[in-house]
């Protein structure tokens, strides 16, 4: 099924022959599995994910070599390889996959399929950020290259009944012998099913056909999803992307912060240009203990807390006559009130002139990485709070979008559990 997405109100979902690791192929499932892309801290990251299991999933999402298309290639051939040899194989039959997520905090269970795609103004999928042209160019050459969805992006929606449609199909097949079940290093327990018949198939599709998704992490895929989409002429496999849907009514997501590590700019430095325009003061550590003040502080309004020099400092309460200057005036009020627009707008661009390229910024998820990267390069952690999700889907629905990176939902699905071959 190959028809585009522009003839449909709503979310139209289609199985696919899932691409999985089989187990007798690799030293253990959750050895092979990794975060996000994004989320992996490189090189650190990489190089412990490649020491787990020689064919852990990172080899393709995260190849290692001198240029980019060397880097692409080197995928392409390593995901070849691999489907020779029988280190991953394709379901026999096509399925939509319930996907569930385990932690000690709780429990998210969701729907994977191939998604048809739409742009933002069809409003059927939200995006909330905007991207980074560099990162989309990226994924595109290794998507491009390998022929292939490596990992689901995350969206969430609005369900209904939980006795009927999507979410009854998904928690009665949660109690069912799972395909895969496995507990990676973090502790999160993971499982997974295949939904083949077609009945149960068809009761998700009719839900879904109904609903409005927000993109909640992958925003470059997506966008990545759309330019590859317009380099083939339609229908093709291109016409979808590889995602997981999940009912934030049943399973509410977790909204955290994405930090800026500074590469090139000291922490003295950095309070010394915001003296006069921003209030700061210092706040005691550990990480932890400062972390509640940035919380507190966040309550009342834009607030960040900078290090990486082994002290704390909060910088607070705008000079709003700067604000006014620097922050465009053709959004919403809440936009502009967002503390990523004031840090891209006030402090970045016009207080510490700082473009937003790769080797100025580094985006991170975590807030003890930020801190220890910044360390060692005699650079500033940027740390944020995270912007509520209501504030999210509000603006979403303007369609508006926040500065990049402005966001990270949780949790996130693994990768290397199912892939989606293109080919």
């Amino acid at each position: 099924m190959t028809t585009s997405a522009t003839t449909h109100a709503g979310l139209r979902l289609i199985p696919f022959h899932g691409l999985r690791y089989v187990p007798e192929r690799v030293g253990s499932l959750a050895a092979v599995t990794s975060p996000p892309y994004d989320v992996v801290v490189r090189p650190d990251g990489v190089d412990y994910l490649e020491s787990a299991d020689p064919h852990n999933i990172v080899r393709l999402i995260l190849p290692q070599a001198d240029t980019p298309d060397a880097r692409n290639e080197q995928a392409a051939q390593t995901l070849e390889d691999w489907l020779a040899k029988g280190v991953l194989s394709a379901d026999p039959e096509p399925a939509l996959y319930v996907y569930e997520q385990r932690t000690d905090r709780g429990l998210q269970r969701g729907v994977i399929g191939a998604l048809a795609l739409s742009t933002a103004d069809a409003g059927i999928v939200l995006p909330h950020e905007d991207v980074m042209p560099h990162v989309v160019t990226d994924r595109a050459g290794l998507m491009r290259a390998t022929s292939a969805n490596l990992e689901p992006l995350l969206l969430t929606y609005r369900g209904g009944d939980a006795a009927a449609g999507a979410a009854e199909v998904v928690e009665r097949t949660a109690q069912s012998t799972p395909l895969l079940a496995t507990t990676t290093e973090d502790g999160v327990r993971h499982r997974l099913w295949a939904v083949i018949d077609p009945v149960d198939q068809d009761a998700i599709t009719a839900d879904l056909r109904r609903r409005q998704a927000l993109i909640a992490d992958g925003h470059h895929r997506w966008a990545t999803y759309l330019r590859l989409q317009q380099e083939h002429e339609s229908p093709t496999p291109w016409d979808f992307g590889l995602v997981l849907l999940v009912d934030t009514v049943r399973y509410p997501l977790q909204v955290r912060a994405i930090h800026r590590m500074l590469h090139r700019l000291p922490v003295a430095d950095a309070l010394a240009a915001v003296e006069g325009s921003f209030r700061v003061r210092r706040v005691d550590g550990p990480l932890p203990l400062a972390l509640e003040a940035l919380g507190e502080a966040s309550e009342r309004g834009n607030a960040f807390l900078l290090t990486g020099d082994g002290t704390f400092h909060l910088v607070t309460d705008p000079d709003p006559e700067l604000l006014e200057r620097t922050v465009r005036r053709d959004r919403p009020e809440a936009w502009r009130r967002l503390d990523a627009t004031v840090l891209h707008a006030t402090l970045l661009d016009t207080l510490w002139q700082i473009p937003d390229t790769p080797d100025q910024i580094t985006y991170i998820h975590d807030a003890s990485a930020t801190v220890a990267m910044a360390e060692r390069h005699g650079g500033t952690a940027v740390l944020l709070y995270p912007v509520r999700e209501e504030v999210v889907r509000a603006l979403a629905r303007q369609g508006v979008t926040m500065p990049r990176k402005s966001t990270s939902f949780g949790p996130k699905p693994a990768t290397g559990l199912v892939l989606r071959s293109l080919a």
